[in-house]
């Protein structure tokens, strides 16, 4: 594997609170992707643990809001269209709705320019937010108490930002918002396929994070071969569709198309199969939040970055296309290409071998 640019090794900030500064009203901002949404719940969770009884809210933009809308760990949520920063009309309306919050303290997640002017805006006399690489654009001008953190992926990041609240590392709590009526869809589905089930996502946001569909369709081969498991394919839209058909027509038969569904209903059908294999993407992220093991495929992003979080999940990495985020986003998939066939059979068998003993 390339070596990746390294940040240096800086203690991360932790300031206890005077007990005038507890806060009870809280803003979380982080607006988007979806999958980075995900990664960043645990800030709820961690959040919600320490002070039971605080307002929590958080602002997102609409394409992410799903999961966070109605999530039992918050009070408000603030839903932003995209873009929203680009005009007055757009910054008044945000302010007007944020300033409404009356919020004392906002966690700029996100460390970007418009997730910490959402902070400046909200009014919040202590904005928290990332100092150095993680603290993107203005967002360093506009917070006023930054933390350096150490870890490297997302959600030990974020976490991270608690320390200026006195709040240590917590437990991990995702809780995604999937309704009773999604979950019970997925059940009856599970029911109609009691065959073990493997989630195939070949379909992801940079053209630079795919995998050759081919290989896909040689792993669901793979799969119903040697552990009678059939694998569903999902999608999410029509370049994605046609990714999925071309996996099930690699496949020989051993693949099939999932249904349509919407990010909730996508969210339950995840926790209902029994692992996941994915590019790096929200769906893999929602599965790792359900409770699904998952085996994550990287190229043009590190796994220690962004892979899916913590034990029993995997992640497989040959290398890593290095460079600014929109160099890597518009590279072509040759470090994806460098992930083999027996690679991913591997962790496939590791995960079967250890399921199989922990049975027996």
């Amino acid at each position: 594997m390339s070596a990746a640019k390294k940040t240096p090794a800086i203690k991360q900030l932790t300031i206890s609170p005077r007990p005038e500064e507890s806060s009870n009203r809280i803003l979380i901002s982080r607006m988007s992707a979806i999958g980075d949404t995900i990664l960043t719940l645990p800030v709820a969770g961690a959040l919600r643990d320490a002070y039971p009884d605080a307002f929590l809210a958080w602002v997102v933009e609409r394409k992410s809001a799903a999961m966070v809308r109605g999530h039992e760990f918050l009070d408000a949520v603030i839903e932003l269209e995209r873009g929203w920063f680009t005009s007055p009309k757009g910054i008044w309306d945000a302010r007007q709705r944020l300033r409404a919050l009356q919020v004392d303290t906002a966690i700029d997640c996100q460390g970007n320019t418009k997730s910490a002017l959402a902070c400046h805006l909200s009014g919040a006399k202590r904005r928290i937010g990332h100092r150095g690489y993680h603290g993107a654009e203005l967002s360093q001008w506009l917070n006023n108490v930054l933390v350096k953190t150490t870890k490297p992926h997302l959600t030990d990041r974020s976490l991270g930002l608690l320390g200026p609240l006195a709040i240590k590392q917590s437990r991990i709590r995702w809780q995604l918002p999937v309704p009773a009526e999604a979950r019970a869809w997925a059940k009856t589905w599970r029911r109609q396929n009691p065959q073990r089930l493997v989630i195939l996502n070949p379909g992801a946001s940079w053209d630079s994070k795919l995998w050759e569909m081919d290989r896909f369709g040689a792993v669901a081969s793979y799969l119903e071969t040697q552990y009678q498991a059939k694998s569903v394919v999902i999608w999410g839209n029509a370049k994605e569709r046609a990714l999925a058909e071309e996996v099930i027509e690699m496949s020989g038969g051993s693949a099939t198309l999932a249904p349509d569904t919407d990010l909730l209903h996508l969210a339950a059908l995840l926790g209902a199969a029994d692992m996941m294999i994915s590019a790096d993407s929200g769906p893999m992220h929602m599965a790792v939040a359900m409770g699904t093991q998952t085996i994550g495929l990287h190229g043009s992003t590190r796994a220690i970055d962004s892979g899916p979080y913590g034990p029993p999940h995997r992640a497989v990495q040959r290398t890593f296309h290095d460079g600014t985020r929109r160099e890597r986003r518009s590279a072509a998939n040759t470090a994806m290409r460098a992930i083999s066939v027996e690679d991913v059979q591997a962790e496939i068998d590791r995960i079967f071998s250890k399921r199989q003993a922990n049975a027996a």
